[in-house]
This record gives C-alpha cells, sequence and structure tokens, in this order.
C-alpha cells in the first residue's frame, strides 16, 4: 500500500455519542476524577459526554494545533493548564502519531488519558481508548463533513457509457 493509499472512517454524530458513552463507562470503573481537561477542539464534545456521564463538573481545556485540515504539521501549544494532573482526566476525539500526546503527557504526568479512537503509532500515549483504526485511516468527524446528494450507483456507471 502507498504512502497516499488513505482509507476514510466516516463516524456520524450517533456513532460518536455511542462511542464516546463507552469510553465513560470504561473509564467509571477507573475513577473518580476530579475534573476533565479536553485538548481542543477536537476533544471537546467527547468532554462533554464524558462530563454528564461520569457527573464531572469542572472542565478545563489545553489546546494544541497540529492540523492544517488533512495535514499533519508541527504542533503548538496555545493553551495549557496548571498542575499534574493528580486525579483528571484528559479527554481526546483521537491519538494519531502520539505527537500531541506527547506534549500532554509532559504537561499532566499523573493525569489519565482517554481517546475515543486511537491509531497505532499514538496508541502508546493512550491509557483507555474504545476503537483503533489503522494508521492510513482517516477519521472524517461529523464536525468535519455535512451530508450532500450521491448519485445512484446505476447513474455513476453510466457517466462514462454516453447514454445518459
Amino acid at each position: 500500500m502507498g504512502d497516499n493509499v488513505r482509507h476514510y472512517y466516516p463516524v456520524s454524530w450517533e456513532q460518536l455519542h455511542r462511542d464516546a458513552k463507552a469510553l465513560a463507562w470504561r473509564l467509571a470503573e477507573r475513577g473518580p476524577y476530579a475534573r476533565i481537561v479536553a485538548i481542543t477542539r477536537g476533544g471537546l464534545v467527547p468532554a462533554h459526554i464524558i462530563a454528564r456521564e461520569l457527573d464531572i463538573r469542572v472542565i478545563d481545556t489545553v489546546c494544541i494545533s497540529s492540523y492544517d485540515d488533512e495535514t499533519l504539521r508541527e504542533s503548538a501549544v496555545l493553551k495549557s493548564v496548571a498542575g499534574d494532573g493528580e486525579g483528571w482526566l484528559i479527554v481526546d476525539d483521537l491519538v494519531d502519531t502520539g505527537k500531541t500526546g506527547r506534549i500532554v503527557r509532559e504537561m499532566l504526568p499523573k493525569a489519565h488519558f482517554a481517546t475515543v479512537y486511537a491509531k497505532p503509532a499514538g496508541r502508546p500515549m493512550v491509557d483507555t481508548f474504545i476503537t483503533e483504526v489503522s494508521q492510513d485511516t482517516w477519521i472524517l468527524f461529523p464536525w468535519d463533513t455535512e451530508p450532500q446528494y450521491a448519485k445512484p450507483i446505476a447513474a455513476a456507471a453510466r457517466v462514462g457509457d454516453r447514454r445518459d
């Protein structure tokens, strides 16, 4: 498989909610947690769901920018939090290469780090996750997509046929 081959894994709002709730079930056995630190922006939605399910009222954010659309670039810390993370839960949507995870682990070494989705390169950074996808898979989160018309299979097959 070439480097530019990419698989897409579309995730609906309903699936993300189910997966984040499944993560909350796993985390409930390991808690309690004093607060959640969501990694923005992707960790905000799962953090909300988990905070509701685990009745955690204090949510903070760590802001790390590492993507431009689908291109991974050098990470930049835009906002940090003080403390070592003792009794805290870090939440993100995905661990990919593990670069963001390493940064957050250095910031909050005693926190429990949980993601909804994990890729093999980043898995060692995470304590708990729900679903693993291959490294060459691009997860299409519901906030990054929008519904649009799809041609019926028969119509798509006729495109090069000129009988349409």
